[in-house]
């Protein structure tokens, strides 16, 4: 059974109905496969209608869910020959971000992206949440990728970067800052996907791309919104749904304001729901987005890459 949000309570009742009916004999009159039939039909009427209005709070817990597709997962079934790459070669290896080299569709490329492991891996990951040697890892590889002019991509599912003492203390402000500087400067083709959460820093360090694209329920933001909700309405629980709307964090919100270039849909109750469409829509998108970045004329992707994030924000002031 798939682990079910709180607004998806009258679906998961419905769901638990059809489970229990498919489990029982076929006794007298009752005409079983008739009544699980019409109560599928009516709990896919009713996924769709939740779906088709879900709140940015609501996407925001979507985003989040436990069973959407990880970096791990895009890896699997997008790469071939995916050889992993660790370390900063300065402190540690940090889990939370992963990365390497394989075959995207038969293309040479170099991966980076978020984990945030499974239910029972996510403390091994730390949730997603790296520390200063993850983004120097980061740096690493990217530069990695433009010695050898291979195109990059990124996949950013990340609440933030680590919050914690230790990480202060070794830099972590500086090796985020490093890491959006080296987006900035590498040559090759570079396309980042927010995959689940985008959160603060800890997402644009990987993500200041030439191509931008946003799962459908995924959310990208300067804060969370209980961290927000704390700031603003000095309580984490009653604001963030009145900060999550404020923030403008949905992959729909942010394709109005130009900071993102493409949504990929995801099937209907959202990618955990389907996963291996999940993946083979997002990989579609990529390899599109690849062969318009590379076909034609020799582009200067760096040019191009800082015109972009200079041009945010300017709409309406000239």
């Amino acid at each position: 059974m798939p682990t079910y949000l709180d607004f998806e309570q009258p679906i998961a009742e419905l769901e638990g109905k059809i489970e229990e009916l498919r489990h029982l004999p076929n006794a007298g009159d009752l005409n079983i496969a008739e009544e699980v039939a019409r109560l599928q039909q009516k709990a896919d009427k009713l996924l769709r209608q939740i779906y088709s209005k879900l709140s940015p709070w609501q996407k925001t817990l979507v985003a989040r869910h436990i069973d959407r597709p990880h970096f791990s997962d895009y890896v699997a079934s997008l790469i071939e020959d995916y050889t992993p790459l660790a370390g900063d070669r300065l402190y540690a290896d940090d889990r939370a971000i992963q990365g390497g080299l394989g075959r995207f569709r038969g293309r040479s490329v170099l991966v980076l992206g978020h984990e945030k492991g499974t239910a029972t891996t996510r403390m091994q990951y730390n949730w997603g949440m790296a520390k200063p040697e993850g983004y120097r890892k980061a740096q690493r590889l990217m530069e990695t990728a433009d010695r050898f002019n291979l195109p990059l991509l990124v996949f950013v599912d990340t609440p933030g970067a680590y919050p914690g003492v230790e990480a202060e203390a070794r830099g972590q402000a500086e090796a985020i800052a490093r890491s959006i500087e080296v987006c900035l400067k590498i040559r090759v083709p570079f396309i980042a996907t927010v995959i689940g959460e985008g959160g603060s820093g800890g997402a644009i360090a990987l993500a200041a791309a030439n191509r931008v694209l946003m799962m459908e329920h995924a959310v990208y933001s300067v804060i969370s919104p209980e961290g927000c909700a704390a700031i603003l309405w000095r309580n984490r629980d009653e604001g963030k749904e009145a900060a999550a709307e404020a923030l403008k964090l949905t992959a729909q919100d942010l394709l109005g304001l130009g900071i993102i270039d493409q949504i990929v849909p995801e099937p209907l109750g959202g990618a955990h729901r389907g996963k291996a469409d999940a993946v083979n829509a997002l990989g579609d998108a990529l390899e599109r987005s690849l062969n318009a970045l590379t076909g034609g004329t020799v582009r200067d992707f760096r040019a191009d890459r800082r015109g972009k994030f200079l041009s945010m924000g300017r709409k309406g002031l000239a």
